[in-house]
């Protein structure tokens, strides 16, 4: 970490949460971020459901909801970087204060409820970075839409030539019923129309994933994996925010939301490894929730992911962590004398 990232997470911290991750944003843009462009190392260099990764670590949605500092993010060393939630419309989300950070635990809650500008205005800015990098957007549904469903399929026909991967998340906690969009009879229907939608649209079919909270129980898993097999869906991102609070220490560990960080870290990797054994290995997984450090890393990848997303992490200790973490898993690489990293993936799921 340079001393000027240091000092700048230091003034970060002493102002609100939202407030800090909206200077962090424009500081990128501003240029005050890292610059040198992806980690390329031909030891982390990887393919996961079609899309070519110069490294498997990647920024989960969130960090950049409206693509704000795409380019710059881009430049800051992940292999890849998903923006969103994407709604059809614009909504302001839910009333703040909405995000709080729960130091002690190394983790923060936030009830944003998919506050973001829209599909229109996120289009121009996506398509401005076409070509820098492999960029994914996270489909969301407007709080008040009449069919949720059809929202999903709306973003991605709308924003098909402007990225290289979808993500359809139903498993935000914090727009209300959205969770029971994973139940399987509705899932099915969901997925159905996404999938509908890209098939529709010109060219080579881009991957959709799909992001699943961490709080479902054995059966739901299964009924996840089953569907997901079903429709050939590209591959599951495990996993969201929790509704979890055991353990915490942080006199915000009563607020409202979803939980990430490192406390989601054992349960996360839990769900990885339940799915690498339902799926029995056919569906790549992104593991996210707690990384936090090479080790960490290693473990996500080791459980069965093909790649790894970082975000509250990347708040308490800045972008350089993504190029630490890719070095980490480059040295794993090489003292378990393999090839490359996707010669480790599942490796202790059994």
């Amino acid at each position: 970490m340079s001393l000027t990232e240091r000092a700048g997470l230091a003034l970060l911290r002493a102002v609100d949460p939202e407030t800090a991750h909206g200077l962090a944003l424009r500081a990128l843009r501003a240029g005050l971020g890292p610059s040198g462009g992806p980690v390329t190392d031909v030891r982390l260099a990887t393919t996961v459901a079609g899309l070519a990764l110069p490294n498997p670590v990647g920024i989960a949605a969130g960090f950049d909801k409206n693509a704000e500092a795409l380019g710059p993010l881009l430049r800051a060393g992940p292999g890849f970087v998903e923006v969103g939630a994407v709604t059809p419309r614009p909504q302001p989300g839910n009333p703040r204060p909405r995000l709080f950070r729960l130091r002690e635990d190394a983790a923060a809650i936030n009830r944003f409820g998919f506050n973001n500008d829209g599909m229109e205005a996120i289009r121009p800015r996506l398509l401005a970075v076409r070509g820098q990098g492999v960029v994914g957007v996270n489909l969301g549904a407007n709080k008040d839409s009449a069919d949720r469903a059809a929202d999903y399929a709306t973003v991605l026909a709308h924003l098909y030539d402007a990225a290289d991967f979808f993500t359809v998340n139903v498993s935000s906690p914090n727009t209300e019923k959205l969770r029971v969009l994973q139940e399987r009879a509705a899932l099915e229907g969901l997925l159905e129309g996404v999938l509908e939608a890209r098939a529709g649209q010109a060219g080579p079919a881009k991957p959709v994933f799909l992001k699943i909270a961490p709080d479902l129980d054995a059966a739901a898993l299964a009924d996840i994996a089953f569907v997901t097999r079903g429709l050939t869906l590209d591959g599951i991102i495990a996993t969201n925010t929790t509704l979890a609070r055991e353990g915490l220490r942080s006199r915000h560990a009563s607020e409202a939301g979803g939980l990430s960080g490192r406390p989601l870290f054992a349960r996360s990797t839990e769900v990885l490894r339940t799915l690498v054994r339902l799926t029995e290995g056919a569906v790549p997984l992104i593991g996210v929730g707690g990384v936090s450090s090479g080790a960490e890393a290693v473990a996500k990848i080791r459980s069965g992911a093909s790649a790894v997303q970082l975000y509250t992490a990347v708040a308490y200790r800045g972008l350089s962590l993504t190029v630490e973490i890719a070095q980490a898993l480059s040295d794993h690489v090489r003292a378990s004398q393999v090839s490359t990293i996707a010669g480790l993936v599942g490796v202790d799921a059994g």
